[in-house]
C-alpha cells in the first residue's frame, strides 16, 4: 500500500507543475479564457460524489496555496467527525501518525474518473490499533463481518460489547450492558470482577456461595438494594417488628447465631428480671424505629406503682432489677433519717403523702405528728427532747427541774396527774393556792403566797417569822394566838393590816371608846387587866 502511495504523490506532482507553468504563460488572458485554461489542465474527471463540482475547481482548490487543501476538504466532509478525530486524537484519523504529515490527496486523490475508489482502505492489511476499538483475545480470529455490517460505515461498528453479544451473554441484561466490568476478550468464563472490591457489598459467609440471580433479579445491577430485608423479607420471623436492620442482630453465616448484646451495643444493661424478658415486653412497635425507647422505669412500669406516683418516677433508687420486693433502698444509710421504733413498720406513705421532687422532706417530728400533739404546739417542736420512737408514752424523758417550777419535797412523790389535768402542761399555774387551796387552813386569809411561810415538805413544817419579816412584832398575849385571830379577812399582797389595838380588840373596850384608840397607853400586851396608866404603853 505505501508503494501505491509514492506513485500517486509522484504523478501528482507532476500534474501541479505543468498547471504553474501553462498559467504562468496565458497570466495575461480574460477570465474567460482563463475558464478555458482551467479545463485544459484538468487531470481527470472527479470521482461520482465530487461530479458536481466539475467546473468548480475553486470549491476544492486555492490557487498558489496547496496547504488550504486540507481545510476545505475537512470542511466538506465534517458530517464524519474528522476534524474532531483529529483534534482529540480519536479514530483512524486522530490516531495515524501518517495523517499528521501529509495532506488528504495523499490517500484520496481525485481526477480519476467517475466509478475510482480514492479510499485506498484494505480490510485485510489495515491496523485496528489505529481505531478507537484494539482487536484483544478473541476478537483477533473474529471475522471483519461479525462486527462490520455491510450496509454501515467501518467507523460506525458499535464498540459496547453488549452491541454485539446481547443475544448470546446468559444475565439478560439483568447485571447491565457493561460486561467488560466482569469479563475479558479472553473469553466469558475469565472473569475480572471482584464483587467485594468493586462493589460496595462485600459477599461474605453464605452470601459468597449464591448464584448472581438469586441477588440481581432486577434489570441493572446499580438497582441491586444491600439491605437484607430486601432479599430475606420472608425469612423475617420478627414479622417486621425488629426494623429492617437484620445486621445489627444477626451474621450472613446463620440467621440463628444471634450477635447482638444489648449490654455493651446499648445505653440500657439488662439485669436481673430484664434479662428474662421477651425484647417485645418492652419494644412494643418497631424496635429500631427513630424514636428511641425511654430507658426510665416508670416508663415500662408506670402501672406497677404501688406507691401511686408519690415515691417519684425514680424506682432504681429504691429497686433493682432482681425483683420489687427486694428494695435495695436504705433508708438509714441513704438519708438524713434513720428508721427506729414504730418508725420502721410505717409505710411510705405514711410519711411521703405527696409527691414533690424539688422539695426535701422535714424530718421535725410535727411535720407528721401534728396532729398527735396533745401539747397543743406549748412543748414546741422538738418532741424528741421527752418521748422516743417506740411510743409516746414509753420511757418519756423529761426533767422537770430545768423548768421554771422544780420538783421539790413532797412535790417529787406526786404523779404529774396531780396537777397536770391534761397534756396542755403550761396551762397549770405555778402557784400553790392553784393546787392546794382546798387545803387551805387559813382560807385564803393570808393570801396565796403559800411559800411565804410553807415549804413542799410539809404543811407543818412552816418558817415564818411575823418579828423579822413584818413591822408588827408579836408580844406577850400576842404569840399564842393562831393568825386566824388577827386576820380575820384576806390578806391581799399590797394591803398591809392595821397595827392599831382597836382594829382587832374594838369589842374588848369596856370604855366604849370614851379613852380613844390608843389602848397601849394604859394596857400591855400581856393582858387587858395589867394597866401601866401613866407609864405608857407600847402601843
Amino acid at each position: 500500500m505505501s508503494m501505491r502511495f509514492m506513485s500517486t504523490d509522484v504523478e501528482s506532482h507532476m500534474h501541479h507543475i505543468k498547471g504553474l507553468i501553462l498559467l504562468m504563460i496565458f497570466s495575461i488572458c480574460g477570465q474567460a479564457q482563463a475558464l478555458s485554461f482551467d479545463q485544459l489542465l484538468r487531470p481527470g474527471k472527479l470521482i461520482e460524489g465530487h461530479s458536481r463540482y466539475e467546473d468548480k475547481c475553486e470549491t476544492c482548490h486555492e490557487k498558489l496555496n496547496k496547504e488550504q487543501q486540507n481545510e476545505r476538504c475537512v470542511g466538506c466532509h465534517d458530517h464524519r467527525n474528522i476534524a474532531s478525530d483529529i483534534k482529540d486524537n480519536k479514530g483512524f484519523h486522530g490516531k495515524a501518525e501518517i495523517i499528521s504529515r501529509v495532506l488528504c490527496s495523499h490517500c484520496h486523490t481525485d481526477h480519476k474518473g467517475r466509478d475510482a475508489d480514492v479510499v485506498l482502505f484494505d480490510a485485510d492489511s489495515f491496523d485496528h490499533t489505529v481505531s478507537d476499538f484494539e482487536l484483544e483475545g478473541k476478537h483477533r480470529n473474529t471475522e471483519c463481518s461479525a462486527c462490520h455490517r455491510p450496509e454501515d460505515k467501518y467507523s460506525q461498528a458499535p464498540g459496547g460489547c453488549i452491541d454485539c453479544h446481547k443475544d448470546n451473554q446468559p444475565h439478560k441484561e439483568r447485571l447491565g450492558k457493561e460486561c467488560d466490568k466482569c469479563h475479558t476478550t479472553k473469553g466469558w468464563s475469565d472473569l475480572q470482577f471482584d464483587h467485594d472490591k468493586d462493589t460496595d457489598f462485600a459477599l461474605k459467609e453464605k452470601h459468597s456461595e449464591l448464584a448472581c440471580n438469586l441477588c440481581h433479579v432486577g434489570k441493572h445491577d446499580r438497582e441491586t438494594p444491600k439491605i437484607c430485608v430486601a432479599c430475606h423479607q420472608v425469612n423475617d420471623s420478627h414479622r417486621g417488628r425488629n426494623g429492617k436492620k437484620c445486621e445489627t442482630c444477626h451474621k450472613s453465616d446463620d440467621w440463628k447465631r444471634v450477635r447482638f448484646n444489648h449490654d455493651k451495643e446499648t445505653k440500657f444493661s439488662l439485669t436481673g428480671r430484664h434479662k428474662k424478658r421477651d425484647c417485645y415486653s418492652c419494644h412494643k412497635k418497631t424496635i429500631y424505629s427513630e424514636k428511641k425507647l425511654p430507658k426510665e422505669c416508670y416508663a415500662c412500669h408506670r402501672l406497677s406503682d404501688t406507691h401511686k406516683g408519690i415515691n417519684g418516677e425514680k424506682c432504681d433508687q429504691c429497686h433493682s432489677t432482681v425483683g420489687w420486693e427486694k428494695p435495695k433502698f436504705s433508708h438509714d444509710k441513704d438519708t438524713k433519717f434513720t428508721l427506729k421504733g414504730r418508725h420502721k413498720e410505717l409505710a411510705c406513705q405514711s410519711c411521703h403523702k405527696s409527691r414533690d421532687e424539688e422539695k426535701k422532706q422535714e424530718t421535725a417530728c410535727l411535720t407528721c405528728h401534728r396532729d398527735d400533739d396533745l401539747h397543743r404546739n406549748q412543748e414546741g417542736k422538738a418532741c424528741e427532747r421527752c418521748h422516743i420512737e417506740s411510743g409516746w408514752g414509753e420511757s418519756v424523758f423529761f426533767e422537770h427541774d430545768l423548768t421554771r417550777f422544780p420538783l421539790v419535797g413532797q412535790h417529787g412523790t406526786v404523779s404529774c396527774e396531780s396537777c397536770h389535768l391534761s397534756p396542755a402542761f403550761k396551762d397549770v399555774d405555778k402557784k400553790c393556792s392553784d393546787c392546794h387551796k382546798p387545803e387551805d387552813a387559813h382560807e385564803s386569809r393570808l393570801g396565796d403566797r403559800c411559800e411565804q411561810c410553807h415549804n413542799p415538805t410539809g404543811w407543818n413544817l412552816w418558817e415564818f417569822s411575823h418579828d423579822s419579816r413584818t413591822e408588827y412584832s408579836l408580844n406577850g398575849s400576842h404569840q399564842d394566838l393562831v393568825c386566824n385571830a388577827c386576820h380575820t379577812n384576806r390578806l391581799e399582797t399590797d394591803a398591809k393590816p392595821s397595827k392599831k389595838c382597836q382594829t382587832c380588840h374594838r369589842k374588848d373596850d369596856i370604855h366604849r371608846g370614851r379613852f380613844g384608840r390608843i389602848c397601849g397607853r394604859c394596857h400591855t400586851e400581856n393582858k387587858f387587866s395589867e394597866i401601866t396608866l401613866g407609864q405608857g404603853g407600847v402601843r
